[in-house]
């Protein structure tokens, strides 16, 4: 197996990883049980790590596949240690995506992990490493709404209640725009193996610019509108209030004046 030739030491998980996920938990403990002076505070960490932990798994799962597919590279580049400073693009990766989430609210997950695909025969396994990353969004999205749809909320503290759903919206975000057949995108990598040679070469200049277009696109109103209503029909089939999900952002955004106004008259 292709495993066998990577090092245990090329799989085990970072320190850095460790600490993100032990932040998320101290943070969403915080969030639930009140302890932080400020709920804004306790649910932006929260929600800052959970999404930095989600992009974790993103990248995790394009290199996990990868290595099953042949390219045992990904091992020796650090892909498999859930470090997000091992990625090509720590920046695009990491950075960009937190900014996304403070300006718009967006989910928009960035390229990172450098796949060699020259390894890789068949193009089945090129879409389908290509696609596995926003299928864990996927996958981290139906964990987060969990409760909403198995109607398990008793008990559940109001602003943990809005940062999952925040969180939630998140990852259907990165989910649908990640699937997009834009170049750069992991939509278009899902595509591309069965593109001509001719029009592979036409669309590759404008792949690092690929995620700056669809951010860009996303701003104007009519477009946002649209797809925030698209958003807003697949929260509503997962049980969530699109109402929860605009107080986690506000929450989130502690920084703004009456930024805890939706936990004024649910019991805190």
């Amino acid at each position: 197996m292709t495993t066998a030739t990577t090092r245990n030491s090329d799989r085990r998980i970072s320190p850095v990883f460790v600490g993100i996920l032990a932040v998320t938990a101290v943070t969403g403990w915080a969030t639930w049980t009140g302890f932080a002076e400020q709920p804004g505070v306790a649910v932006f960490l929260f929600v800052t790590t959970a999404w930095i932990v989600s992009l974790c798994l993103h990248e995790y799962a394009h290199a996990r596949t990868a290595l099953h597919s042949g390219d045992i590279s990904v091992g020796e580049k650090g892909y498999l240690t859930l470090n997000p400073l091992k990625y090509t693009h720590a920046l695009l990766s990491i950075v960009l995506p937190v900014i996304f989430v403070i300006m718009g609210g967006i989910g928009l997950p960035g390229g990172a992990v450098f796949i060699e695909r020259d390894r890789i025969h068949g193009r089945w396994k090129h879409s389908l490493i290509s696609a596995a990353g926003p299928l864990t969004n996927v996958l981290f999205a139906l964990v987060c709404t969990a409760p909403f749809w198995l109607d398990a909320l008793d008990g559940v503290p109001w602003a943990f209640r809005f940062a999952l759903a925040f969180l939630a919206l998140l990852q259907v975000t990165a989910a649908i725009l990640n699937f997009l057949p834009v170049p750069g995108l992991d939509g278009y990598g899902v595509i591309e193996p069965w593109l001509s040679y001719k029009i592979k070469r036409q669309v590759e200049p404008f792949a690092p610019f690929g995620l700056l277009f669809v951010f860009g696109v996303l701003w104007l109103g009519p477009v946002n509108r649209e797809f925030f209503d698209a958003i807003d029909v697949v929260l509503s089939a997962l049980g969530v209030d699109r109402d929860y999900a605009n107080c986690g952002l506000t929450l989130f955004r502690f920084w703004q004046e009456n930024s805890d106004i939706c936990l004024t008259g649910v019991g805190g």
